[in-house]
This record gives structure tokens, sequence and C-alpha cells, in this order.
């Protein structure tokens, strides 16, 4: 019985656990988001974002420890320069697994795991989005509709022409008797 054990061994022994998982930590770190299994991904979530928090102190000893972890100085070049900068001031929570279906071969659960702060779709659409706040405290998004112009409708320029030329009206003068004074 596996009662009280906290990781997937994955049906593999734990030098190929550990090697398996050190090479697919590495792909995640060059190129940023990889495809695997859902279980894969998870032990990979595991083993990966404890590294990343390593790598936010940029120092020998931290270095040393992170490449005992992954066997690959590319790797540990691309956390230390690019990934280390990008995470500073995130608390945890550096990947990401999105769930893409099943594979065709075996039905196994598939999964995109990604660096949470290299998807660009995703923070283009989260700056687009602005937040207000409500009289009861919960932010709510706001969202604009393209205005439709119909005959109905008066265009920006139009309506800023109506403006400044009320604007131009001249105030009535003042009566001639305080003039003649």
């Amino acid at each position: 019985m596996r009662h009280n054990k906290k990781f997937n061994h994955l049906s593999r022994t734990a030098s190929h656990r550990s090697a398996m998982l050190s090479n697919m930590a590495c792909s995640l770190i060059k190129y940023k988001r990889i495809t695997t299994t859902v279980a894969k991904a998870k032990a990979l979530k595991m083993f990966v974002e404890p590294i990343i928090t390593k790598s936010k102190l940029d120092s020998t000893h931290s270095r040393r420890v992170v490449f005992s972890m992954l066997q690959n100085k590319e790797a540990v070049t691309e956390l230390f320069r690019d990934i280390a900068a990008k995470v500073a001031n995130r608390p945890g929570g550096y990947t990401r697994i999105l769930h893409t279906g099943t594979r065709q071969g075996d039905a196994a659960e598939m999964c995109i795991i990604e660096l949470v702060d290299y998807n660009e779709n995703l923070l283009k659409a989260k700056e687009a989005k602005k937040t207000t706040r409500t009289r009861r405290g919960k932010k709510t998004a706001t969202v604009e509709k393209p205005v439709e112009m119909t005959d109905t409708t008066v265009s920006v320029e139009q309506s800023e022409q109506a403006e400044v030329s009320s604007e131009e009206v001249v105030a009535p003068e003042a009566p001639e008797e305080n003039k003649a004074e």
C-alpha cells in the first residue's frame, strides 16, 4: 500500500524519474511551454517551481544547487539571466497547466505546461481589461462595446464642433448706461 506517499512515481525508477524531470525542466526553461501528459506535468510543476524560486537569489551557491538538479549549463544560464528577472516580484505559481484533451493512440490526458510570465496572449488580454470597483467592493471588468455609426448617431467630430460653436457665442454686453460713465 502507498499510504502517505507524497509524489507520483510515474511507474519509473528513481534515477529514470529524476533524469526525465530534469530533461523536462530544461525543455520548459528553454522553450517556455511544452506539451506532455497531465501526470508528468503535475510532477514537473512540483520539481521546477522550487528551482525557479532558488533562481531569484543569484549567488554561486544557488547556481550550484540548481545545476545539480538540471545538469544543463545553458538552462541554468537562461534561468538566472532571463526568467529570474521576470518572476522577481511573483510570490510563487510560476507555471500553468492547460488541459488539451486526450492523445490519439492511448487516450492519455494531455496538457500544455507553460511559464506564466511568458504567455504574451494572456498578458495582452490582461492589460486590455480594466477593473472597476463597485460599492460592494467586488471587482468587475468593464467591457466597451464598439459604437456603430448610423443616421441618428452623432459622430465625435460633429459633437466637438457643436461644443466649439456653443463656446463662440458672445455673451451680451453690459447696458449702455454703464458705458457712458
